[in-house]
């Protein structure tokens, strides 16, 4: 037993992280590789490839993942820290030896760290604090399919990485409607909030992938405290 847990419970979510890691692997590795040959043999500059491959990452590694985590039952964020810490070395170890997984690596761009870090910030402050995933899962949810949409409309558009206002339109057709869904008025609200301060990364030099679920979460446990 641990702090109340079985350990039944803890080998089930265990072997729960153990199949999701396998999956953001699969996502990051043979996946977005495959994307990125193709994309290139369309005559897709590398750059473009290379950010249209963060975007999916965003939605199939980050996003997918988040909204599993509570539809599979986790009791406890203990077994899903390994897999933030792996996935952390994973992506920041490279740019330190300046061997990138140059598919999705950008040498110019460590964001993709700052997104796990984020990820795993968020989603355990959640379990810590209110004792559901869901306060996590939304502000993940707009960093990974808000932005994933933002970033992939954008990409689509111009030939750099830019923070085009039609991209935030993008953004905020998706996480409006989903912060509705999930919470109501505060998440529509945190999701209009999040649509427009991702636009500002480039002035004020904070990654977005900080800024997004972090304000996000922190107007959805303003309106939690306010409301009780």
């Amino acid at each position: 037993m641990l702090d109340g847990l079985s350990t039944e419970v803890l080998i089930r979510e265990s072997i729960y992280t153990a199949i999701l890691f396998i999956w953001v692997l699969i996502v990051v590795i043979p996946l977005t590789k495959f994307t990125y040959n193709m994309m290139i043999k369309k005559r897709t500059t590398h750059i473009k490839a290379v950010y249209y491959n963060r975007k999916i990452i965003h939605i199939l590694a980050g996003g997918v993942v988040s909204i599993l985590i509570p539809l599979l039952g986790y009791t406890t964020p203990l077994t899903i820290i390994p897999m933030l810490v792996l996935l952390f070395l994973a992506t920041y170890i490279p740019h330190k030896t300046g061997k990138l997984l140059y598919w999705f690596q950008d040498p110019d761009n460590i964001n993709e760290v700052n997104f796990v870090i984020m990820w795993g910030a968020v989603m355990i402050t959640s379990w810590v604090v209110f004792r559901d995933w869901v306060y996590g899962v939304v502000p993940v949810a707009f960093m990974s399919f808000g932005d994933g949409i933002t970033g992939i409309v954008r990409n689509a558009l111009y030939n750099r990485r830019n923070k085009s206002w039609f991209g935030n339109l993008a953004m905020a057709v998706v996480t409006v409607p989903v912060g509705q869904i999930i919470l109501g008025l505060p998440g529509a609200f945190a999701g209009l909030v999040a649509s427009i301060i991702e636009h500002f990364e480039i002035h004020s030099k904070i990654d977005d992938n900080i800024t997004v679920p972090l304000v996000s979460f922190l107007i959805i446990l303003g309106f939690r405290l306010i409301g009780g």
